[in-house]
């Protein structure tokens, strides 16, 4: 039965319709006179398709968060139970919108909330702001979600709200770890035809600017389209400038595509950093001794020195415990997906009336909260909706058989240690 809020909104409406005029007092008596009341919470994640290693420990999060919501959350001496109910984006755009909606529109849900790079967390916010729902996404640079969006600085959005870190993070770790480096400070640039490739090659909002005035020559040949089959025309302009670095931002079958061609084609480049494709274990142990050496952004690790505001849990406690669980290496959306439900906890105890889309909109807005990816505060983000996390730079070293993900530059976020020294390929 759908349940008539206070200050209703545009969603409410529309879904609710002339119901709401027919039947007022039934409605809105519905949550009254529940002994324990209910807030829906939906979720949206690539579980399936390219982007699925971004959703790799959702089940072993979403589990145990739900363990704790069990016995209900406190807010105003009343206890309330959360409903979870998560959906699949496939890692396509178009779906992950469609999902949204459904939440939204046949759920119900109070909040929502989506994770896994602007394909993802765009649409949902979209569908969100659209209908007047609140909504808090992560794991996706602040620059793609936001300007993606066509957010307008000083304006910005109502009901969407996001934590990452941004473009400029990314940008001075990898600086960092190329400066230690000593090799030529000539790049490769490989920048997908999507919203994350499009804002990481930007010439102004992205890497080309920041990495000139520090000295580096950045090579873009042009957007390829994602899931390409053929880079060679990009290794051949990389040998013929000399590259001995390579960046970008890319999905894991793209760079592994790339990373093929390369050695067939005898491109051997010192460092490659590669943004997304090279977050993750499974990634890096598909490519063998080839992933050896290979690095990335990191986001969140055992050694990042943050805890639980749920449970107390440090970094390498969460991290322990998904491996002893699962019996797989960790991995860094584990933190940001555990953040997501800090929030939501927090943001429920605090509303001053869960039954009013605004109260928990404004709950959002003044968070405040220390959690196991630092602090999320959106009044002191760098631009509206958004506040940022810590971001460091780290390399693949295999140890034995298996990979670790050494944090190798720190200069940006040094209360998070170098736990490896950078070698290069």
């Amino acid at each position: 039965m759908k349940t008539f809020r206070k200050n209703p909104s545009r969603r409410g409406f529309l879904v609710a319709g002339t119901a709401a005029l027919a039947a007022p007092a039934i409605l809105s008596a519905s949550r009254a006179y529940a002994q324990t009341p209910t807030l829906k919470v939906g979720h949206v994640s690539p579980r399936t398709g390219p982007l699925a290693g971004f959703a790799e420990a959702d089940d072993y999060v979403l589990a145990q968060i739900q363990d704790m919501f069990a016995a209900g959350i406190e807010n105003n001496g009343k206890t309330w139970n959360v409903e979870i109910i998560s959906k699949d984006s496939q890692s396509n755009p178009n779906r992950a919108a469609e999902v949204a909606a459904d939440l939204i529109l046949g759920d119900e849900v109070d909040i929502i909330v989506a994770a896994s790079t602007p394909d993802t967390t765009n649409p949902v916010a979209d569908q969100a702001e659209v209908n007047e729902v609140p909504c808090i996404t992560t794991d996706c640079p602040w620059q793609p979600y936001f300007f993606g969006r066509n957010g307008v600085p000083g304006e910005g959005f109502k009901y969407t709200y996001h934590f990452f870190w941004g473009l400029e993070d990314v940008i001075g770790a990898f600086l960092d770890m190329w400066d230690k480096s000593g090799v030529a400070k000539q790049v490769g640039g490989l920048f997908p035809n999507d919203a994350d490739g499009n804002a990481w090659g930007h010439p102004e909002l992205g890497l080309p600017t920041p990495l000139a005035a520090a000295g580096f020559d950045l090579l873009d040949p042009g957007r390829y389209q994602p899931l390409s089959d053929d880079f060679s025309n990009y290794i051949a302009a990389f040998k013929d400038a000399g590259c001995e670095i390579v960046t970008g931002n890319m999905i894991p079958p793209d760079f592994a595509t790339f990373w093929a061609q390369a050695a067939q084609q005898g491109f051997n480049p010192k460092v490659v950093t590669i943004g997304k494709a090279l977050l993750f274990p499974s990634v890096i142990a598909s490519l063998g001794d080839r992933g050896d050496g290979l690095s990335s952004e990191v986001w969140w690790s055992p050694a990042h020195p943050f805890a639980s505001s749920l449970t107390g849990a440090s970094a390498a406690d969460l991290a322990n415990g998904y491996s002893a669980s699962t019996g797989r290496p960790w991995t860094q959306p584990i933190g940001f997906k555990h953040a997501l439900f800090e929030v939501i906890a927090d943001v429920v105890r605090r509303s001053e009336d869960l039954e009013d889309y605004e109260a928990n909109l404004a709950a959002i807005t003044s968070t405040n909260l220390d959690t196991i990816v630092g602090n999320v505060n959106w009044a002191n983000g760098p631009i509206d909706n958004v506040t940022k996390t810590p971001l460091v730079a780290g390399q693949w070293q295999k140890e034995g058989n298996a990979f670790d993900l050494k944090i190798v530059a720190n200069s940006n976020a040094p209360e998070i240690p170098l736990t490896g020294e950078l070698k290069l390929l």
